[in-house]
């Protein structure tokens, strides 16, 4: 079998990896349990060649994360549910249905108003979805995955209580309650009492998150970016380390301390550093 641009062909290798007898035996050992986890690891990939601006990489990524959407409507056709085939048209019907103002005479060509169509749509599709499994409608923070990375998560849940009226008006409101939180960790330390030490450090991240909300940052973005700064001033810390003969092991604390003051003034001076 030779590859292709066309994506029937992937679909062909696809079923032949699951094809009993014939068939991959680790492909058709797979499970949706199994293959959730690559397919979270696939996205994330994609997401680090976007922030290092990898295009190249970008394509072999964004390949295989198609080949998770591949993966799962195969395992689905063969229980009969849905083929890859329904995916397309489940997804080309909503795309048309949340965008009146592209396929249809329908007002919101400002991005505002765009983004509040999409939103009053989704929760007019969840309520209808609901209704159709006679389940009782969701509450406003209803639709938000469980197994979103937690930063993530928490902004999106932030979003939709601020969208009812349950939010603060000014991030200084905000910061203030990051302090009252990092208080709180103070006196649980005091205490002693390690256990809710840990409760009040997660109030504290999901405060943080949304000061970030509050000042249009995404939090997993620049949370993302400082891991980055981190990696790349603790390289420079190691490089000059090593001109000494030294590893981190062999350094005082007040030595690398002194190092990544050296690393933050290089990059001030050098911003390509």
């Amino acid at each position: 079998m030779k590859p292709a641009r066309d994506i029937g062909r992937l679909i062909e290798i696809m079923a032949a990896l699951r094809t009993p007898g014939s068939g991959c035996p680790w492909d058709l050992e797979q499970t949706f349990d199994t293959i959730a986890p690559y397919t979270l690891e696939e996205a994330y990939e994609v997401a680090d060649a976007i922030a290092r601006g990898d295009l190249a990489h970008l394509k072999d990524e964004l390949g295989d994360l198609l080949l998770q959407v591949v993966f799962h409507a195969r395992m689905a056709e063969e229980q009969n549910a849905f083929a890859f085939a329904d995916v397309v048209e489940a997804i080309t019907t909503k795309l048309i249905r949340r965008h009146p103002h592209v396929f249809a005479d329908a007002d919101g060509k400002t991005a505002e108003a765009v983004k509040g169509l999409w939103e009053r749509i989704k929760a007019e599709e969840r309520a209808e979805a609901d209704a159709t499994r006679g389940e009782a409608p969701q509450g406003a923070l209803g639709g938000v995955p469980v197994a979103l990375p937690a930063l993530t998560r928490a902004l999106k849940l932030q979003n939709k209580a601020g969208q009812v009226g349950f939010d603060w008006n000014d991030p200084r409101a905000v910061l203030a309650k990051i302090r009252e939180e990092a208080d709180e960790i103070e006196a649980a330390l005091d205490a002693q009492d390690e256990a809710h030490a840990a409760t009040e450090v997660g109030d504290l991240l999901f405060a943080v998150v949304n000061l970030a909300r509050h000042l249009d940052a995404d939090p997993e973005g620049i949370l993302r970016a400082t891991n980055l700064k981190f990696e790349r001033r603790f390289a420079f810390i190691e490089r000059a380390l090593a001109a000494q003969g030294k590893t981190p092991k062999d350094a005082t604390l007040a030595e690398m301390d002194a190092l990544w003051d050296a690393a933050k003034a290089e990059e001030k001076a050098n911003p390509k550093f």
